[in-house]
């Protein structure tokens, strides 16, 4: 990794390099517990809410109050982010090429075979495995063979598609088809998709498949025949691996029908909840795993997931926060959060018309919402900063709102309301004039340009948005697009104080490739008491159908009913405004 001066290094950044000291210590051999010091170093740091830079300069709070954050850790982050380097780190790469690591991240290869290549045969580059592979020399190796060298080559081949991710949404689409295709089988009695699609992360690296069948061998003959199969990898007696056209990977497993729930719970992750389980359970005299729980050699539960947890005293934890942040706090204290679900969203209140950048009509967009049992529809097309989307003046802004008005008389049973997507300008300020905005029922402000300004100066223009009175709701936060844009640099920690001080809301846009804010964010928002907007930021009819990724990734984040704005009637929505008209 270059050196970074510490004004510049993001949390993300500062956490990369605590998981790269992790895994060059696992090359090493070293202890495992010191291991995953810094594995799980680097995973709370990437998932705290306020910027590691922040607290360090705050004289009332201190790296070590964080839970996993020792002094020696501490002092390590705070000599990091003045230096942009550490000493270990620099030790570790001079022992080992920082290319060993892709090595590492071969289908088939961990940190002992890894270790062994490098050191018995030289290897330390992808393009040195290949070639030791096609010499035969591999196999040659104390534990290797031709099969695992085979394995070696087929992973080195597809090496880049087996470590790309897709979108959550692209991956539901791919569970929908497998899933009907098995149950075609006629021999399924119970499926289920697990790892990281169940718990809704907002990319996906591969697909697991749970099955409970009295006939494997045919429930396999169906997977095979699969239209979007691209080969199949691996099939032994219960477990079925293919990859797919597209390259995604997708396990198939046939489990007991009294093991379901267990092998549910255990490969619907994730492996730091799975962890803290164990760790319950053995402290309670239990053990469990992927076949059930068990007293001695007595098997207690496994059937339903149900049944798994409460073996253990606990309650079935909702998949979305199974990530081993709160949720056993929140069970220990009987405070489990009932999460929002998607039929207690009210309306939407970010969508487009084909008067800029939408590809439908003002009354089809509102009549689709209606449709979709909605009480409201908030119809934000652009502000004229957004030339590409042919965004709208005062004046043909207040036409719009002429024909919403008009609208109105006609199509009953919906409350259409009268919007704008206002653009933050590059040099501060608002792309409308107040008293245009104040004419709107709802104002949604976004940074669209100068997204590449400091983080101090993209803060003050958003802060500054958010106190002009008529402004309701920040737009996607933080600018991310999924698997293509880093968000910007932004204090939102700083951005969220001014939103709760202002009541003023944050969106959660509920695109696929957006889902912005994470659920890091979101869970942030709550604890401040600011209330999120999930909105679709539809462009059309069919982007109504998002909703459900916001709420998904809403419930990632903890957030309830009353955490999200638009579980609420319009008329209550205008009082938790609380602004004047």
């Amino acid at each position: 990794m270059e050196p970074r001066c510490a004004c510049q290094m993001t949390n993300s950044e500062i956490a990369a390099v605590f998981e790269q000291i992790a895994d060059l210590l696992d090359f090493q051999g070293a202890n495992p517990f010191r291991v995953r010091a810094y594995r799980n170093a680097g995973r709370t740091i990437r998932e705290l809410p306020r910027s590691v830079i922040d607290i360090l300069n705050d004289p009332h709070q201190s790296l070590t109050d964080i839970e996993g954050i020792g002094k020696d850790l501490a002092e390590k982050i705070a000599t990091l982010v003045s230096t942009g380097t550490l000493p270990l780190l620099e030790e570790l790469l001079a022992q080992v090429p920082e290319s060993v690591l892709a090595i590492m991240r071969v289908p088939g290869l961990g940190p002992k075979r890894a270790a062994q290549l490098y050191h018995e045969l030289k290897v330390s580059t992808l393009e040195e495995l290949r070639a030791a592979c096609e010499a035969h020399k591999v196999q040659q190796l104390k534990g290797f063979g031709p099969k695992i060298e085979a394995a070696i080559l087929q992973g080195l081949s597809i090496a880049d598609l087996a470590q790309q991710r897709i979108l959550w949404a692209e991956a539901d689409q791919h569970v929908q088809e497998i899933a009907s295709h098995l149950w075609k089988s006629g021999a399924v009695k119970q499926l289920e998709a697990a790892g990281s699609y169940r718990r809704g992360k907002d990319t996906v690296g591969d697909l697991d498949f749970l099955v409970v069948s009295q006939s494997p061998e045919k429930v396999m003959d169906q997977f095979a025949q699969f239209s979007g199969l691209s080969e199949v990898l691996a099939r032994g007696g219960t477990k079925m691996s293919v990859r797919l056209g597209a390259g995604l990977q997708v396990d198939l497993r046939i489990v007991p029908e009294e093991s379901f729930g267990a092998a549910l719970q255990y490969f619907t992750g994730s492996k730091e909840h799975n962890i803290v389980l164990r760790n319950r359970a053995k402290s309670q005299g239990l053990k469990i795993n992927e076949y059930g729980v068990f007293r001695g050699e007595q098997m207690i539960a496994g059937r339903t997931e149900e049944e798994v947890y409460a073996a253990l005293g606990l309650p079935c934890f909702p998949p979305e926060l199974r990530e081993a942040r709160r949720e056993f706090q929140w069970a220990d204290a009987g405070q489990l959060p009932e999460l929002v679900r998607l039929e207690d969203i009210r309306g939407d209140l970010h969508a487009h018309t084909n008067w800029t950048d939408g590809t439908d009509s003002l009354e089809d967009m509102a009549a689709a919402a209606k449709q979709r049992g909605w009480q409201y529809v908030a119809i934000t097309d652009h502000s004229k900063r957004v030339t590409m989307a042919k965004g709208l003046d005062a004046a043909r802004l207040r036409q719009q709102w002429a024909e919403i008005d008009r609208l109105a008389q006609r199509l009953k049973g919906i409350t259409v309301l009268k919007g704008v997507e206002v653009d933050i300008l590059e040099r501060g300020g608002l792309d409308l004039p107040d008293d245009v905005l104040a004419e709107a029922d709802w104002v949604v402000a976004s940074l669209h340009y100068g997204q590449n300004q400091s983080k101090e100066q993209i803060t003050r223009r958003v802060i500054e948005a958010l106190r002009n009175p008529y402004v309701c709701a920040l737009a996607h936060p933080t600018g991310r697009m999924l698997l293509r844009r880093e968000p910007y640099q932004i204090d939102l920690e700083a951005v969220m104080k001014v939103a709760a001080a202002e009541g003023k809301m944050l969106e959660l846009n509920a695109h696929p490739m957006r889902l912005d804010l994470d659920d890091v964010a979101c869970a942030a928002a709550k604890d401040l008491g600011v209330k999120i907007v999930i909105a679709t930021d539809a462009h059309g009819i069919s982007g109504f159908e998002a909703m459900r990724y916001g709420v998904q990734q809403a419930r990632r984040g903890g957030l309830t009913k009353d955490d999200v704005a638009n579980t609420r009637s319009w008329a209550q929505l205008k009082k938790l405004l609380g602004r004047k008209r």
